[in-house]
């Protein structure tokens, strides 16, 4: 599919506007609509080509600025260290409640759009892919991919590093998948197996995928991205927005 992604919108939250880029196909019609949640770095060039890549596949994308109230529109934070640490620091600073309330403005935004048929996922990435993890929470959502997700198992998002995130567990209604590198440090095994006990325990309806990969082996630029696990993972990525979201099964 041809594609575009001029469409920018300011979409109110509580905390203030938050700059959000649509991709679509070109041809016109309703899909499906999927959030991407990305890294700490917000909108780089890996997330904008993971974004046309969904897209491509039949889908309404949207990615949101994650640290609206911190950051000015249009901040993309460098990998390097000082982008990182930049990131860290904004993931600790903003508000577990504002990280709730820009999922939910958002995916209501999503719902109302002629593009949009209506059905709702949510994709995420390290910072992002916790963020998919509690926006799988609301109702509407149908479909939640996270890929090593943060943070889940010590419980440490947002100020304070308090989050309830694995209490709440039981409120992901749709299916999940979650999919996780052995050799990621960040999600140490003990961290890993936390979160898988507690799906368990909730009798969640998850998938759930471990390979051997390092953090971030999905970003296509630096020493840790994985084209083969890419491939790979991107195809069950599909699958599983196809079935929920565009087959409704």
């Amino acid at each position: 599919m041809i594609l575009k992604s001029d469409l920018v919108v300011d979409v109110p939250t509580q905390a203030g506007p938050m700059r959000t880029c649509f991709f679509q196909p070109a041809s016109g019609g309703r899909y499906p609509g999927v959030i991407l949640f990305s890294e700490i770095f917000q909108m780089t060039g890996p997330i904008r080509r993971f974004a046309s890549f969904v897209a491509g596949h039949g889908y309404l994308v949207a990615v949101p600025e994650v640290y609206h109230e911190l950051e000015p529109a249009g901040t993309v934070l460098a990998y390097d260290q000082a982008g990182s640490d930049q990131g860290n620091r904004d993931k600790y600073s903003k508000e577990l409640s504002s990280y709730d309330d820009d999922a939910r403005s958002l995916l209501t935004y999503m719902a109302g759009m002629e593009e949009c048929t209506g059905q709702l996922g949510v994709i995420g990435i390290c910072l992002g892919g916790h963020l998919a993890f509690r926006a799988a929470m609301n109702p509407a959502v149908s479909a939640a991919v996270c890929f090593y997700a943060t943070d889940i198992h010590s419980g440490t998002l947002g100020a304070g590093k308090q989050d309830d995130s694995l209490a709440r567990a039981g409120e992901i209604g749709g299916e999940l998948l979650h999919v996780w590198g052995r050799q990621d440090p960040h999600v140490p095994l003990e961290g890993r197996r936390k979160i898988q006990a507690r799906l368990d325990a909730v009798e969640a309806n998850y998938q759930w995928l471990e390979v051997n990969g390092a953090h971030a082996f999905l970003r296509d630029e630096g020493y840790r991205y994985d084209p083969a696990l890419e491939y790979l993972l991107k195809g069950v990525m599909l699958e599983v927005l196809h079935r929920k979201l565009a087959l409704g099964q």
